[in-house]
């Protein structure tokens, strides 16, 4: 699946006032990590958000829906579809929900290098 190379620029104009954020290709889409945890990424023209299993619910009623990249739902991670993002105030509030989360975790230690 390809990812909308514009959202990708605006995601990182929003992300270069918060964080120092890590590109990786993933799902097929673009991920943006923060604290070494993913923070959002883009999956082809809308944006995914891992707000944790305490914001769930209150994302869900904000507008997004579940994330089911797998067939299953993916509890702490949502969907924001392009209504919900065409906005940059509206995107920088999902962003900012996706940084605020993976900040609050502790950085995952550096995997060992394989040989």
């Amino acid at each position: 699946m390809a990812y909308d190379h514009e959202l990708a620029e605006r995601v990182r104009e929003q992300l270069a006032q918060l964080a120092e954020p890590v590109e990786l290709k993933m799902f097929g889409g673009l991920a943006f990590m923060v604290n070494t945890h993913m923070a959002c990424g883009i999956m082809g023209d809308e944006l995914m958000i891992r707000v944790g299993r305490d914001g769930h619910e209150a994302a869900l009623a904000a507008g997004a829906r579940e994330m089911d990249f797998t067939g299953k739902t993916m509890a702490g991670f949502v969907i924001a579809g392009r209504p919900l993002i065409a906005d940059d105030d509206d995107l920088g509030r999902w962003v900012t929900s996706g940084v605020d989360y993976a900040r609050s975790l502790p950085p995952k230690k550096p995997k060992p290098a394989r040989a």
